[in-house]
């Protein structure tokens, strides 16, 4: 229905005056049955209505502000004046006692009623809750996938590499990272020494800077205080400036490229190794000199000048008294800090690369033998490599980075020939890495100082079933074999010998360094392999047999059966000859 309704411009705007009248009828519509065809019946009809006012929707715009950061200094009271609080085991001995007093419950009952009622007052709907996270998920069919999540850049104009990765202790929201031109002599006096505490989630503009005296090639977050870092001594509390460092006379002459904090009751305890070939241990209450000392004399003289400079410190928290140290030559040292004198501290030494370690990990926590990820220079590897280490949470997964910008992640279970996943991250070389207590996520420090912050699928950071049972037995079925074919070299090398006639013993002696190892190895290796096979074939022989045994132990046929065998071999011979076998 249309009506045009006309009105003059004079009218426009003139009030209105109302006056009683009969009502007028303009239009008549018949209804038409006809058109309710077109309309389906809604019963019941949900109609939703407001208590308040409806009102029309206004838009403004507000004033934009920044957010920060910042800490506040407090002092702890409420302790009685014979307690320090500072002391952990006055605190620890008076909280016992309170605990003991009868009106400790009612009081600690009567507070948590409050508590609870001020906690509610807050509560609200979350509506991006998501459910069923308490259903497993198997993810062994996913495929192995990282994705970036952040890039945190080196804020100064002179770029710097990121030498050392450490994760905030107290869950992954914070990590710090060491920048360094490892190009000591070359480094300009106007060359920027600070190191910064990044937020992961907050990539433009460093949560806190770390202003050393020089520059820092590491630092790492004391386990048991959040608060606490190691490169000098630092204390976020405080402020940006060391808390306190160690004298020049008695630190390390090189830069120290590993510090670690130890476990131990006070939680003060640290040691750290640098290329002046020496390990020192130190306390933080007390860092005029260091607690003791280690000379990597591989002669055990403790000779500083027969010193090898150490490019890798690791110890496993579950053997405090043991660490390794790798060294520039390609030389591992084992040692023992509890040995009774210097010289039976240094226990082992290991050689293997062709060049200096950059990087190694023990792994203790998951499996009965102690196994170490080494990282160095490689033949069969293209790109030289630069840091490594295991996963936290799966003990088949560990991760590499390479001078190329690649990140390889190796999944041993999968397979041992080529990595699980090839990543690359940047087009520049990769110096350092870490992954996160939960295997989650992974930090990658470049060369030019770009940290990229990448998370992992849950096929590389969750526990696979029974993932613990086959590496282990992965592992110790390699160590056999590896023993087989070490005596199976011996036995040969022997034999060899003993074919060689008296005249040519010398000839044997001068030409014996030169056989050829890798093909005795190999030899063994096949002779190995054709020894299963034969007890393979014996085994189905034999099972063979017994099966046969079986067959004729069942008795006789029944003359049912021996017609039916009867008509399958007619007609063809090669039946009955198989029936007659």
């Amino acid at each position: 229905m249309y009506m045009c309704i006309l009105k003059r411009g004079q009218e426009f705007g003139r009030q209105c005056n109302f006056s009683d009248r009969q009502a007028e009828l303009h239009v008549d519509i018949v209804p038409d049955p006809s058109l309710a065809e077109n309309f389906i019946e809604r019963n019941p009809v949900d109609s939703g209505i407001q208590c308040v006012q409806e009102m029309s929707e206004h838009e403004v715009n507000t004033e934009r502000f920044e957010t920060s950061v910042r800490g506040i200094n407090h002092t702890e009271g409420g302790w009685p004046k014979d307690v320090n609080p500072q002391e952990v085991e006055q605190v620890t001995r008076y909280r016992k006692k309170v605990e003991k007093d009868e009106m400790y419950i009612n009081t600690i009952q009567q507070l948590g009623t409050v508590m609870e009622h001020c906690i509610k007052q807050n509560n609200a709907i979350d509506i991006y809750q998501e459910y069923f996270d308490d259903i497993e998920i198997d993810p062994i069919d996913e495929v192995p996938s990282a994705k970036t999540i952040n890039v945190f850049r080196d804020p100064n104009e002179v770029k710097r590499t990121a030498t050392n990765i450490s994760w905030y202790p107290d869950g992954p929201r914070k990590l710090a990272v060491a920048y360094c031109n490892l190009e000591f002599q070359g480094s300009t006096p106007d060359t920027c020494m600070d190191s910064y505490i990044w937020d992961v989630e907050n990539p433009n503009k460093p949560e806190m800077t770390l202003k050393p005296v020089s520059p820092l090639v590491c630092l790492e977050y004391n386990p048991k205080d959040s608060h606490v870092l190691l490169g000098a001594y630092w204390d976020t509390r405080k402020g940006s400036q060391p808390v306190e460092m160690t004298p020049i006379e008695h630190s390390h002459r090189d830069p120290a490229y590993k510090a670690i904090w130890i476990t131990s009751k006070t939680g003060t305890e640290c040691f750290s190794a640098s290329t002046d070939g020496q390990v020192l241990w130190w306390d933080t209450r007390k860092m005029g000199e260091p607690t003791e000392k280690l000379v990597l004399d591989p002669t055990k003289k403790q000779d500083i000048t027969k010193a090898q400079g150490a490019m890798a410190l690791e110890y496993e928290p579950t053997m405090p008294t043991k660490f390794m140290v790798g060294c520039e030559p390609g030389t591992i040292m084992s040692c023992n800090r509890k040995a009774k004198t210097p010289a039976e501290k240094i226990v082992a030494l290991y050689t293997g690369h062709l060049g200096p370690y950059t990087h190694y990990k023990e792994i203790h926590s998951f499996l009965k033998t102690s196994l170490v990820l080494v990282i160095g220079k490689l033949e069969q590897y293209q790109s030289y490599l630069t840091d490594g280490c295991w996963s936290p949470v799966r003990p088949a997964v560990f991760f590499v980075s390479k001078m190329d910008g690649t990140l390889d992640v190796w999944d041993i279970l999968f397979k041992q020939n080529d990595p699980t996943l090839s990543l690359q991250v940047c087009d520049e070389p990769l110096h350092s890495l870490r992954v996160q207590e939960q295997a989650k996520l992974i930090a990658c420090g470049s060369h030019s100082g770009t940290t990229t912050l990448l998370e992992l699928s849950d096929g590389l950071s969750l526990l696979q079933r029974n993932e613990k049972n086959l590496i282990t037995a992965m592992f110790e079925r390699e160590t056999r074999r590896e023993k087989i074919l070490d005596a199976r070299h011996r036995e040969m090398k022997i034999k060899e010998r003993a074919k060689s006639s008296a005249d040519k013993e010398k000839e044997d002696e001068k030409d014996e360094g030169d056989i050829n190892e890798e093909d005795l190895y190999q030899k063994a290796e096949k002779e190995f392999y054709d020894i299963i096979e034969q007890e393979k074939k014996r085994m189905e022989n034999k099972q063979m047999a017994k099966d046969d045994m079986d067959k004729t132990d069942t008795g006789k046929q029944s003359p049912i059966q021996e017609e039916e065998g009867e008509e399958k071999t007619n007609g063809n011979p090669e039946n009955a000859d198989q029936k007659k076998d």
